[in-house]
């Protein structure tokens, strides 16, 4: 439910946002891009901190305040009216977006038994586009009025989504703590990395001195360049390439969108460990290339109807890639981080999603909408060569962590000890 409510003032909060701040706070398309630029760049270097902090003061209370900032900031942008105001209300709002993340997959982790995780974070991905897909529907009704007061209700109506998702959350029980994220805690047996090293000795998060995660965490970001795919790049490709009419981007969200809610949870079931974690990351790779060919191909001439089919067939392949990615990429971000440290390993592996908003837009457009048919090759060249190479990385994580507890067996209760999953 606090997934739910908090995607649905989301929703109206991203089809709105871009024209409020152009139309009604009168900031210019270079000023709303680089202030969320360097928005999503404090947000990104922030992650890790704020999950460390929820490490050590307790999750589901990190969640509630990170939520409660997240409503602050975007009241803040209600009474914005330049752009130095916009660019501190985003970096607020960017920095409690990213520590959110990472206090509730924290939170998560110490409320749901190791091996019923991805099967949870399944569900709460089908719940955000859910709500996305009612918020959308309302903003896209601020938009059809169009005045300023319109907009400004559908950033009210985020606000009070975070709102209502810091309520909501206040409503779970505070997971047991897993010992002091600093060093290993009584009992808990830890392997020497290589060269001498143990994670969690000296000073700061432990995970900015694990190198193996670290690229783990590297190859998702590599991954998630796919999320301005189809909210940006393909739309613009569709535009500036094809002849296909422009109703067609609409088809191709909803059926992104309505995939994912369908069978994000039918994708996950197939993940029940780091094996299959790799396996379906890398089958995700293979997809995304596969879409990528598919839309390079629009690029030639061709009947619409062929055209709409072969489009139809590159969203597919693209929305089926994503749901695999994302599950497995999910096990694997959980199986490989110690107990008691999933904040800020979580918010280190979370990193990927600002990155990726801030980064992706540039990448993408350069290379699709200026190479066009090679730069989509490449693209699906890159999204390929990063599956392939995750079972290294984790493999190698895998040698380099240190020694987890026993199992908890797998009827472990919501307030049960957090555990490795190993």
């Amino acid at each position: 439910m606090a997934q739910l409510v908090n995607s649905l003032g989301d929703g109206a909060y991203y089809v709105c946002s871009a024209l409020y701040f152009s139309r009604v706070v009168g900031l210019s398309a270079a000023e709303i891009g680089l202030g969320l630029t360097v928005a999503w760049g404090v947000g990104a270097v922030a992650g890790v901190p704020l999950g460390h902090l929820a490490d050590r003061r307790g999750p589901r209370g990190t969640a509630i305040g990170l939520a409660l900032a997240t409503a602050v900031s975007v009241a803040a942008f209600l009474m914005v009216r330049s752009f130095l105001p916009f660019v501190l209300a985003a970096c607020v709002y960017a920095t409690a977006q990213c520590g959110l993340a990472a206090a509730r997959q924290s939170l998560l982790a110490g409320l749901v038994a190791p091996d019923g995780r991805t099967g949870v974070l399944a569900r709460l991905q089908a719940a955000l586009n859910a709500g996305l897909a009612l918020g959308a529907a309302l903003g896209g009704v601020a938009l059809h009025i169009g005045s300023a007061g319109s907009y400004r209700a559908a950033l009210a109506l985020d606000a009070a989504a975070f709102i209502g998702c810091a309520l909501l959350l206040a409503r779970l029980p505070a997971p047991p703590r897993a010992g002091r994220a600093e060093a290993p805690g009584a009992g808990e047996a830890v392997a020497a990395r290589p060269g001498g090293s143990v994670p969690g000795r000296g000073a700061g998060p432990a995970v900015l001195r694990d190198g193996p995660y670290a690229l783990v965490a590297l190859l998702n970001m590599i991954m998630l360049l796919r999320m301005p795919l189809i909210s940006l790049a393909i739309p613009l490709w569709i535009a500036e390439r094809t002849t296909a009419p422009g109703w067609t981007v609409s088809a191709l969200l909803v059926l992104n969108t309505g995939a994912v809610m369908l069978f994000q949870v039918r994708a996950a079931s197939a993940v029940r460990d780091l094996p299959s974690a790799v396996r379906t990351v890398r089958s995700g790779g293979l997809l995304m290339l596969a879409s990528c060919a598919a839309f390079a191909c629009t690029a030639l001439d061709a009947p619409l109807w062929a055209l709409f089919a072969v489009l139809l067939l590159a969203a597919g392949l693209q929305v089926w890639g994503e749901m695999r990615q994302s599950a497995g990429a999910w096990q694997i971000s959980f199986e490989l981080a110690p107990a008691g440290r999933q904040g800020q390993y979580q918010g280190l592996f979370g990193a990927g999603v600002p990155v990726a908003r801030m980064l992706g837009p540039l990448v993408l457009t350069a290379s699709i909408l200026s190479w066009g048919v090679p730069g989509w090759l490449l693209l699906g060249a890159l999204f390929l060569g990063a599956g392939l190479a995750m079972g290294p990385a984790v493999r190698w994580a895998q040698r380099s962590r240190p020694a987890a507890p026993d199992p908890v067996p797998a009827g472990l209760m919501p307030s049960g000890p957090p555990s490795t999953g190993r």
